[in-house]
Order: C-alpha cells, then structure tokens, then sequence
C-alpha cells in the first residue's frame, strides 16, 4: 500500500491538532470544571460523575458510535478517525498524570484559552478530513436517515451536554461559561478551516460601470466579473460588477465608486472561503 504525501500530512495535522485538543481539556477545562461540547465535553462529564479518566471515558464514548456509523462512514475516514480519537485520549490521560500545569485561577482565562485550544485542535483533525468523534459521528448517521442537517444536530447535541452541567451539578454559572468556551472553539474551527478569510466580496450596480472597473483595476489593482441581468420589470438591462477586496480595501473602493456615481448601490458580504486570487496581473 503506497502511502501518500497527503496522507503523511493529514496524518501530521491529526496528530498536532490531537495534542491542541488534549492540551485545551486538560490544561484550561478540566481544572476549572468547564464543559465543552462534543466529545471533550462527554468525557469531561463522565469523569465529573464516575471518577474514570477523561481519556478512557472519550475511548468508550467514541468506538460503540464508531462501530455503529461506520457503514454510514468513508473507509479512509473511519480509520483516521480512530487514530485521531485514540492519540487524543492517549494524550488527555499522559497530560493529566505526568504534566504539572500551573493552576489558573481565573475563570474567564481558562474559558477563553480554553475554548481556543480546542477549537484549533479539532479545526486541524477536521482540516485532515477525520473527525475527533461524538457528535459529529451521531450527526452523520442521523442526517442519513432523516432530513436534519449535521450542523443542527451537533448544536442541539452540544446544548444538552452544557445543559447537563446546570442540571446535574446545579451550576448555572458553569453552564454560561461553558456555552462560551463552545462558542469561542466554534469561531476558531470556523477560521481553520476556512483559512482564516478576511476577504469582502462586493456586488456593485450602476450605469456607470466601465469608468468603475477602470477605476478598481488601476487603483486597487484587482479583476472583477460583470454580470448582465435586468431590472424586475424586465424594462432595462443592467450590469453588476463583482469584485473582492480586502477588509481594508472597502473604504477605498467606496470612495472610487460613489466618487465616480454617487448613486452606485453597493453589497458588501463576507468572503467565507476562497481559493486563489483576485489581485490583477500584467
């Protein structure tokens, strides 16, 4: 069996986001006893309620679900999975008995940091196209059978773990900070995998459009699109350029446009990921 440049990588990012992932539980959550979604979280609480280690508790959270969503599961997926969720828990116990860490007393720094570490540790096991386990295993059988987006479920999932903690522990300030670990981990799997984009894609409508595409192109030095449509009466034709700038590009390109056709209408929108560029060459 050949092994591949990309599979050496993908094999790389699961090992290093493994170890952000582990390192967030153990250095930031655990201590402060804060829930975080998915996994992590399940094994958190299952340590909170039995006393069985964070990394045991994961191990036998994930493989009954991994044995029954493997049919529903890409081969290659499945045994990077595996290696993600066994190096992760293997890491989350050696951490908890041979690493000393300093104590953090201060709840909003192990909320936050915490909620970073995680993210970026499953934002790489994502990356390389496997899965830390959980929900997003449950996610996928259930959006199988039923017509229920992933996304909804893992929310829905995430929401009765951190529930559990008001609950279960009575706590219902450990169950709001918990939800903003979620949400901070949320905002950094998103940036990770989407590459971190800051682009703006701008749609812009006037009669004016030629003078406003010299304007772009000898200005900020980037192509567009035209795009030829009509008006909803269908009376008049129209021309929509399309370009993407940079976040710090937009106030000069309002001012080129609305310097060039004051009533230009202009539609900002984030660039949530893209590939190559739009920077004009020569």
């Amino acid at each position: 069996m050949k092994i591949t440049k990309q599979a050496i990588q993908n094999i790389v990012l699961i090992t290093i986001g493994s170890a952000f992932l582990a390192s967030g539980v153990v250095f930031f959550l655990y201590p402060a006893k804060i829930i975080t979604g998915g996994t992590p979280g399940l094994g958190l609480l299952t340590n909170y309620l039995t006393g069985m280690s964070i990394g045991k508790a994961m191990l036998a959270i994930n493989i009954p679900l991994l044995l029954v969503g493997k049919k529903y599961l890409d081969t290659g997926f499945v045994l990077r999975t595996v290696y993600s969720m066994v190096t992760t828990s293997v890491m989350v116990d050696s951490l908890v008995m041979f690493v000393d860490f300093p104590e953090i007393e201060s709840l909003l720094i192990s909320t936050l940091y915490g909620g970073v570490t995680v993210g970026i540790g499953i934002g790489l096991i994502l990356k390389s196209n496997a899965s830390a386990g959980g929900t997003s295993i449950i996610a996928k059988i259930i959006a199988s059978k039923t017509q229920i987006k992933p996304g909804r479920v893992i929310l829905l999932l995430d929401a009765l773990i951190v529930s559990s903690v008001g609950i279960i522990f009575e706590n219902l300030e450990g169950m709001l900070w918990s939800v903003i670990t979620i949400y901070v981990a949320a905002i950094v799997i998103d940036k990770i995998i989407t590459g971190g984009v800051t682009e703006k894609l701008v749609n812009i409508v006037s009669e004016q459009t030629e003078e406003i595409c010299a304007a772009i192109t000898r200005e900020l030095g980037r192509d567009g699109t035209i795009l030829e449509g009509r008006n909803l009466s269908r009376a008049r034709k129209k021309s929509i350029i399309l370009v993407v700038v940079n976040s710090r590009g937009i106030i000069q390109l309002r001012q080129l446009v609305l310097a060039i056709d004051k009533d230009a209408l202009m539609i900002v929108q984030e660039a949530s990921e893209m590939t190559g560029t739009s920077r004009r060459y020569q």
